[in-house]
């Protein structure tokens, strides 16, 4: 079983940034396609972005594109997002996710295997 355990997040006013972890318990964390995902109230689970297993390449929302980074480091089993630029429209709760298989889409909620607990993050205007 996986855990994924979530820091940061908080509130910050438009155009600041914040950075959330995901550290993971696994024992071969690059076994693992990670990915951030965010929901507002009111609305469904929407991708954010994503980092392959090996960290080299990165795949994000048109949404955040620019604005956010995701980052991983597998010698300390943890993702990062880096998130730049903050907009109110950016407010939700934002989500890290791990799965094992092999998917061409990255936004596929349900190819997901293990979720963080979840980390509030609002912008004020």
């Amino acid at each position: 079983q996986v855990q994924l355990v979530q820091s940061g997040g908080g509130l910050v006013q438009a155009g600041g940034s914040l950075r959330l972890s995901c550290a993971a318990s696994v024992r071969t964390f690059s076994n693992y396609q990670m990915a951030w995902f965010r929901q507002a109230p009111g609305k469904e689970r929407e991708f954010v972005g994503a980092i392959t297993r090996s960290g080299g390449s990165t795949y994000y929302a048109d949404s955040v594109k620019g604005r956010f980074t995701i980052s991983r480091d597998n010698a300390k089993n943890t993702v990062y997002l880096q998130m730049n630029s903050l907009k109110p429209e950016d407010t939700a709760v934002y989500y890290c996710a791990a799965r094992r298989g092999y998917y061409s889409n990255y936004a596929l909620v349900l190819s997901y295997d293990y979720w963080g607990q979840g980390t509030q993050v609002t912008v004020s205007s």
